[in-house]
C-alpha cells in the first residue's frame, strides 16, 4: 500500500511490477500500467491510458465497481473475477485485488488493482460441475451409489443413493460390520467379508455382483465394488461403488430361462436347426447341427458361414440359396439337396429356409431347417447295389449251373465211351491203354470238381474278414514263392509302390491274386523280349488301385473282351492254359467289394487295373 512519503518517483518502477497492476485515478481512469498488464489484456500503449475501466472491459460488474467506490472511501477490499473478451474474441477470466492510492498526504487519489489469470481454473470448475451435475444424474439413472471408508477414524460414509439401495433412512449411519451384514447369508456375505480382507491385507480391489438384504427386508441384486487408498505408501481407507443391477439381473435371469427352454427344444429336436444372418453367418445352432458338422458345441460353428464346413463349390450353392429366400422373402420347403464336406464325406439332407423379416419389411436372416437323409440314400443305393448283386450272381448260378452241366456231361461221356471200349476191347494190351485214359479223365474230373468247389466256396463264403494288409509286404512273400519261376524266365518285376501303402483285403485272396496276375505276365510273355512286371498303386474316389501291367503277348480285346474273365477261356495256344485262373482271381475280387479292369494291346502287353475297396 502505497501512503504518505511513499511516492512514485518514476512511471518506469511500475513498467516493470511482475505482477499485471494498473493505478486509476478516483475517476476510474488508468495513469499507470504494468508491462503485463497491458501484455495480459492484449492492449495497446496509447489506448490504454486516460481511459476509463468501462471503455476498455465494457460495462463492468456491479460487485466490481460496488468494490471500487468503497476503496476510493478507504474501506478494505474483497478479491472478485470478471469475465473478459480480448481484441481476439478469446474469453479470460481474471481475479482482481483493489487497495486505495493514497498521495503524500494520505490522500486517496485513486485505486490499484492488481488481476491473476484465471481462465482455466475458473474453465476447470465448470467442467468439474458439469461433471458433478452429469455423475449425479447417471447415478440416479444407472443407480450408482457411492462410499468411503476412513480407517484412521474408523468412519463410513455412503453416499444418498447407496442409502437409497439399501433402503435406510438419510441419516443413517453406517459401519463397516454394518455394510456386511445386509450381504445374503452364505456366500454373498463370505464373499464380501474375504474381498474387505483381502482389500485390507494386500492391497487388492474387487468387483462382485453379490445379493443383499435390504433394511425392508427385500433382496437385491448389486454389484458391490471398492478399493484401497494409499497415502506415503500407506494405507489409510477404502472407496467403492455399489450399483442397483437388481432388475438387470432379474431380466437376465428370465431371458436364460426362456434361452434355456428354447435350447432344450430345438436341441431335442430330430433335426438340423440353425439362424443365419444376412451374411450368411450362423447366429444359433442346435445340438443336431452341431453333431451333423462334427464339432463338440455351439461355439466352434458361431459366426462362422458354409464355407468354413463345406467345399465351395456346395457353399457356392447354399449361399445362393440364402440369397434367393432373402431377397424373395421366399421360402424354400423340403428340397433334396447333396454336397461334400471339407473332409470328403458325401451328405444329402432335405432342407428348408424361411426367411425372417423385420418390421421394415426387409429380412435379416433366415432360419434353417434340415434333415441328414444321407443314411436313408445309402440305403436305398444298399439296396438297389443288392438287387443288381442278386441279379448278377443269379446271371452267375445261370452260367455256373450251364457250366456243370456241360463239364460234367462232357467227362461223363468220356467216361462211357472208354468204359465201352474196355468192356470191348479183347487186346491186353489195348485194355492198358484204355485204363490209363480213364485215369487221366479221373484226374481231369477230379480237378474240374476242385476249380468249381473253389469258385462256389469264393461266391458262398460271406464271413471271410478284411483286414488292412501292406501291399509291400504281400509283393515280398508271392516274388519268394515264384523266386525259380522267375529266374528261369528271365523276368523282372518293377515295383514302384510306396512302403505306406494299405488295402482292406482277404489275406488269402491277396496272395491268390498277386501269384495269378504275374505269373500270367510271365506265362504270356513275348518270345521277342524278357518279361517285365510293373506294379504301381493310386487311391482314387474311395478305392486303392493297383495296377499290374506287363509287356507280353497281349489281349485282343475287340475279339475277347467280353470273355477274358470267363470261366474256362483261353487266349493263346499254350498248352498249360486253362482258363480258370481269371474267373477265379475275378470273383475273389468282386467278393471284397472291388473290380478289376483290363487295358491290352496286341503285341505290347496288359494292364490289369484292380480295385480295392478302402471302406468296406
Amino acid at each position: 500500500m502505497l501512503k504518505g512519503s511513499q511516492t512514485l518517483s518514476s512511471n518506469y518502477l511500475i513498467k516493470q511490477l511482475p505482477k499485471a497492476t494498473v493505478f486509476v485515478n478516483k475517476r476510474l481512469q488508468i495513469v499507470h500500467a504494468s508491462d503485463s498488464w497491458i501484455t495480459y489484456f492484449n492492449f495497446s500503449n496509447d489506448t490504454v491510458f486516460g481511459k476509463n475501466i468501462s471503455e476498455l472491459f465494457g460495462e463492468i460488474s456491479k460487485d466490481w465497481k460496488t468494490v471500487l467506490n468503497d476503496c476510493l472511501k478507504g474501506k478494505p477490499s474483497d478479491v472478485g473475477v470478471e469475465r473478459f473478451l480480448d481484441t481476439e474474441n478469446d474469453e479470460k477470466w481474471f481475479e482482481w485485488s483493489n487497495i486505495p492510492w493514497y498521495d503524500e498526504n494520505e490522500n486517496i487519489i485513486g485505486v490499484i488493482i492488481q488481476t491473476d489469470d484465471v481462465t482455466e481454473k475458473v474453465h476447470n470448475e465448470l467442467k468439474l460441475e458439469k461433471l458433478e451435475v452429469l455423475l449425479r444424474e447417471k447415478s440416479d439413472i444407472a443407480k450408482i451409489g457411492s462410499w468411503e471408508y476412513d480407517m484412521l477414524k474408523d468412519e463410513i460414509t455412503w453416499s444418498d443413493m447407496t442409502k437409497a439401495i439399501h433402503e435406510v433412512p438419510k441419516d443413517y449411519i453406517p459401519t463397516i460390520e454394518k455394510g456386511i451384514d445386509f450381504y445374503k447369508q452364505g456366500y454373498c456375505r463370505n464373499t464380501i467379508s474375504m474381498a474387505v480382507n483381502k482389500a485390507i491385507e494386500s492391497g487388492t480391489a474387487w468387483n462382485e455382483k453379490l445379493q443383499i438384504i435390504t433394511a425392508k427386508g427385500n433382496e437385491k441384486w448389486v454389484i458391490a465394488a471398492g478399493k484401497p487408498v494409499f497415502k506415503n505408501e500407506k494405507l489409510i481407507g477404502l472407496i467403492g461403488t455399489f450399483q442397483d443391477v437388481n432388475d438387470q439381473v432379474l431380466s437376465e435371469i428370465k431371458t436364460k430361462e426362456n434361452e434355456h427352454l428354447l435350447k432344450t427344444l430345438i436341441d431335442h429336436l430330430p433335426l438340423n436347426v440353425f439362424i443365419k444372418d444376412k451374411e450368411s453367418r450362423k447366429v444359433l445352432v442346435n445340438k443336431a447341427e452341431c453333431d451333423y458338422l462334427g464339432v463338440s458345441g455351439p461355439e466352434e460353428v458361431l459366426g462362422k458361414t458354409d464355407y468354413d464346413f463345406y467345399d465351395e463349390e456346395t457353399a457356392n450353392i447354399t449361399r445362393e440359396d440364402d440369397l434367393h429366400v432373402m431377397n424373395s422373402k421366399t421360402p424354400i420347403l423340403g428340397e433334396e439337396r447333396g454336397s461334400i464336406k471339407k473332409n470328403g464325406d458325401a451328405i444329402t439332407f432335405l432342407t428348408s429356409k424361411i426367411p425372417l423379416i423385420g418390421d421394415d419389411g426387409t429380412a435379416y436372416g433366415l432360419v434353417g431347417i434340415s434333415m441328414d437323409i444321407t443314411n436313408l440314400k445309402q440305403k436305398e443305393e444298399e439296396l438297389r447295389d443288392l438287387i443288381n448283386v442278386t441279379s448278377l450272381q443269379n446271371k452267375k448260378l445261370v452260367n455256373f449251373a450251364h457250366i456243370v452241366s456241360h463239364n460234367l456231361r462232357s467227362h461223363t461221356a468220356n467216361f462211357s465211351m472208354l468204359l465201352d471200349f474196355l468192356i470191348h476191347e479183347k487186346s491186353e494190351e489195348e485194355k492198358k491203354n484204355i485204363i490209363g485214359m480213364l485215369i487221366d479223365a479221373s484226374d481231369n474230373l477230379l480237378e474240374t470238381l476242385e476249380n468249381l468247389n473253389e469258385v462256389v466256396a469264393i461266391s458262398t463264403n460271406t464271413n471271410l474278414e478284411k483286414k488292412p494288409i501292406n501291399l509291400n509286404e504281400k509283393i515280398k512273400v508271392v516274388q519268394q514263392n515264384l523266386a525259380a519261376f522267375l529266374l528261369n524266365n528271365n523276368a523282372k518285376i518293377v515295383n514302384s509302390i510306396s512302403d505306406d501303402v494299405h488295402i482292406k483285403a482277404v489275406p488269402a485272396y491277396i496272395e491268390s491274386i498277386l501269384m495269378n496276375f504275374i505269373t500270367n505276365g510271365v506265362k504270356y510273355k513275348d518270345p521277342e523280349r524278357n518279361p517285365e512286371i510293373n506294379l504301381s498303386a493310386t487311391s482314387n474316389n474311395g478305392y486303392t488301385i493297383l495296377s499290374i501291367a506287363d509287356n507280353g503277348m497281349g489281349i485282343d480285346l475287340k475279339k475277347y473282351g467280353d470273355k477274358l474273365f470267363g470261366m474256362y477261356k483261353t487266349f493263346h495256344d499254350k498248352k498249360d492254359s486253362r482258363g480258370i485262373g481269371l474267373y477265379i482271381t475275378k470273383n475273389q475280387i468282386e467278393a471284397m467289394n472291388g473290380k478289376v479292369i483290363a487295358c491290352s494291346e496286341v503285341g505290347k502287353g496288359t494292364t490289369f487295373n484292380i480295385y480295392f475297396n478302402e471302406k468296406d
